[in-house]
């Protein structure tokens, strides 16, 4: 998942510091509400220690009803390029079942491109991992190395903007794939 949309309104603030917009709250909810009703049972949550991305893992979490004392904060995490995601990754896969990442761009386009089998699709302004967006990936049962090139499958990518086109929060994920 990407962090949610970011408030700008203060120039004085470093990058880390930026706290999430109202627009960004929202949708970070709307995004947990999603995640429970498709029933994904997160074991985990890691993010970057940056403002925004906490608050996004928080407003998720509340949504999961996960405890915020099980998200785990990665200073790795913060502007990462693909090498540093799949290494914190690697390290931190164990024994989660269902693992939610959060973090920034570019990183999380590289790293979605470089794990699935195709190529995933861009929304109609041609960006990928847009703020709040969540990538399902999963894996074949007898894939030896999930940190090869190619190897999930996107089960979906789901954007906010795109879930509130729809009526319906129960959304079929064969409508994002």
């Amino acid at each position: 998942m990407r962090h949610a949309k970011s408030d700008w309104s203060d120039g004085q603030l470093l990058d880390f510091e930026r706290p999430l917009a109202a627009r960004g709250k929202k949708a970070a909810k709307h995004m947990g509400k999603w995640l429970k009703h498709q029933h994904y049972h997160v074991d985990r949550i890691i993010c970057s220690p940056a403002l925004r991305t906490k608050q996004t893992a928080q407003c998720v979490a509340d949504q999961l009803g996960l405890p915020h004392d099980d998200m785990t904060m990665d200073d790795s995490l913060y502007e990462a390029s693909l090498d540093a995601l799949l290494a914190m990754l690697e390290k931190n896969h164990h024994p989660a079942q269902t693992l939610l990442l959060i973090a920034h761009n570019p990183g999380l386009d590289q790293l979605l491109c470089y794990l699935c089998r195709e190529i995933p699709p861009t929304n109609h302004s041609g960006k990928l991992m847009t703020t709040a967006a969540i990538a399902v990936l999963s894996y074949d049962d007898n894939c030896s190395d999930i940190f090869a090139p190619r190897q999930a499958r996107l089960e979906c990518l789901v954007r906010p903007r795109e879930l509130n086109q729809q009526s319906d929060l129960l959304i079929g994920k064969s409508q994002f794939t």
